[in-house]
């Protein structure tokens, strides 16, 4: 195959998710020649989302229809630093997007923001427990960006998202029976709250009477009809059940391909190059400033495309893999705790509960929508005192019910056979009067939790394999087991037949065999020193000055809440510091 040079562009974007269709839409706005390239296929409402092709569980979520190809792209896992990895080749415990959207194009809805204390939570912890609270290994360390910087960013994309939900306090007043907990807002919400299923208001029931402060879960599935600042429609959810991991046939669930692309479409100086897989991020001789990509497209040519400035914003993980395959940056050693990429690999800790009623009360788990429910705030971040406890972070508690599939979504009561005619018998009972309740965890970093090379295996074009070292800590088994504790008392107030608790046990091991979420972050993190951190506060590398590298690999830590929202305000966050500083003036815009 050919070896091609393209003409030079003012940007290049790596990935076309959230992260790079935002980016886009920000750099052409301020006048920007912008490519955009993404390693799968084109994707879009239609036909990856046409009815009723789009809600084939077999085909979308049992065969994965939307999501990584493991043959041409995966990692492998081990637990600990001395164990030998093996490639994950079939997925099941996290389903990477793959395709323009990304993940953005099958993902639920669920549309946070991150606490305030969150984003500065050594800082944080030390000030409120004492610096021996932390556990010496547990890596922790502050965002280097406030909740009052990234307020705007929030509030914005709420507003591209079409985001549906209910305000608590709005400029320092309260507004409405929103979360008690949260940060003060600039604005409502743009959308009001969604429907709740029965399920959802069976838990604000009870996690009232036991004391909770229940509320409904921000949802980028829109209850109304909106136009979003962009000018890109959406229609109101019709709570269908197929919705995460699903593409949405009916324009009602926010993504990159419905909120943001149709306005990119408008701008002759942007292009999206689909199939196109970029191998590395090239670097002039002092390796300080990238000069392109080198990419392999469909064909299987090697493609060059130089650019003024690069702008990585792939998956969490693949993020770090593109940096340590590039040389850019210091590789992560758990030993001696220097080097910074591939550090901070952090993850979702969830469990959950199951309610089973008499056949008289109905939770008809087949109608869903991804970020419909209600949740409560009681045990998440530093909401509680966390003083006698002995761990750090905490758990959001919800339903979220987002439709129960015919082949995945059976839950059965403890003691079922897993075949045969009495677990026939069992789902016939069950189906339709059972009720799931999570809790929805954080994941703390921990010094030998961390991704780097593979030394033996390669993928298709030949570069070492991104491996992940990861397991639980007692840190983590601590704190969901009191979350689910508390999660417990919510199932006993509903007074069913039976309850069903799953919940991680001391000394279990972190099993990729069974899905939990694809919530993943670090490798990449932020921060306001570059021994600590491979990204400055408005995630420019600290290496390369024309790199930007966005997404939830910046995360130094695992948050509670699913990551997209904050991933959005980060994002738009960056972007204005490209576009008011970096460009009047190209280079650090921190000095180390």
């Amino acid at each position: 195959m050919a070896d091609i040079k393209m003409k030079s562009v003012d940007a290049v974007i790596i990935g076309f998710g959230w992260t790079g269709a935002i980016m886009a839409k920000e750099l052409t706005e301020a006048g920007l020649k912008v490519v955009a390239l993404e390693r799968g296929p084109n994707r879009d409402t239609y036909p990856e989302g046409a009815y009723p092709k789009s809600i084939d569980e077999l085909t979308q979520n049992s065969r994965h229809a939307l999501f990584q190809d493991m043959s041409k792209s995966t990692l492998t896992i081990r637990h600990k630093p001395d164990d030998q990895a093996a490639p994950y080749r079939q997925l099941a415990a996290f389903l990477p997007g793959t395709g323009v959207g990304g993940a953005g194009l099958h993902w639920s809805g669920c549309h946070w923001r991150i606490t305030p204390e969150e984003l500065r939570i050594r800082s944080h912890y030390e000030e409120r427990y004492g610096k021996n609270f932390i556990p010496e290994d547990m890596t922790l360390q502050d965002w280097g960006v406030t909740y009052e910087e990234l307020e705007p960013h929030f509030d914005f994309a709420e507003k591209v998202f079409g985001t549906a939900g209910q305000a608590y306090k709005v400029n320092g007043k309260v507004v409405g029976a929103g979360n008690p907990f949260d940060a003060d807002r600039s604005s409502e919400f743009p959308l009001p709250p969604m429907r709740n299923t029965y399920s959802a208001e069976l838990f604000r029931k009870a996690a009232a009477e036991v004391g909770y402060h229940p509320f409904s879960i921000p949802s980028a599935n829109a209850s109304a009809p909106y136009t979003n600042p962009y000018g890109c429609q959406m229609a109101p959810c019709t709570f269908c059940g197929f919705c995460s991991g699903y593409a949405c046939y009916n324009y009602s669930k926010a993504s990159p391909n419905v909120n943001i692309l149709p306005a990119l479409r408008l701008v002759p100086h942007f292009e999206l190059r689909a199939e196109c897989n970029v191998v590395e991020i090239q670097t002039d001789s002092t390796g300080k400033k990238a000069t392109g990509v080198l990419y392999v497209d469909s064909q299987g040519n090697r493609v060059t495309q130089p650019a003024d400035l690069v702008i990585l914003g792939t998956f969490a993980y693949n993020n770090a893999h593109m940096m340590l395959v590039s040389k850019i940056g210091t590789p992560y050693d758990p030993k001696t705790g220097q080097g910074t990429i591939g550090k901070n690999f952090c993850y979702q800790n969830e469990n959950s509960v199951s309610v089973f009623f008499d056949n008289d009360k109905y939770t008809n788990p087949f109608i869903g929508a991804g970020g419909n429910g209600v949740a409560c705030d009681d045990f998440n971040a530093d909401h509680f005192d966390h003083g006698p406890l002995g761990f750090v972070g905490g758990s959001p508690l919800w339903v979220n019910q987002s439709g129960s599939k015919p082949i995945s979504g059976v839950g059965l009561p403890s003691g079922t056979p897993a075949w045969g005619s009495a677990w026939k018998k069992a789902v016939k009972d069950t189906y339709t009067h059972v009720l799931s309740m999570n809790a929805h965890g954080t994941n703390m970093p921990f010094r030998d939790c961390y991704l780097d090379l593979d030394p033996e295996y390669t993928d298709y074009l030949g570069r070492p394999l991104l491996r992940l070292t990861f397991d639980w800590h007692e840190n983590d088994i601590k704190m969901i087991r009191y979350a689910v504790g508390k999660m417990q008392k919510i199932a006993e107030a509903m007074n069913p037949k039976a309850i069903k608790v799953s919940v991680k046990n001391f000394g279990e091991q972190f099993d990729s065999r069974h899905y939990q979420t694809t919530h993943m972050g670090g490798g990449v993190i932020m921060g306001d020193n570059p021994a600590t951190s491979a990204v400055n506060r408005y995630l420019q590398s600290w290496d390369v000055s024309n790199l930007f590298v966005v997404g939830s690999s910046a995360f130094p830590q695992g948050l509670g809440y699913n990551p997209t929202g904050t991933v959005a305000a980060l994002t738009y966050w960056s972007a204005k510091a490209i576009r008011e500083q970096y460009l009047k003036n190209p280079g650090p815009l921190v000095r180390a």
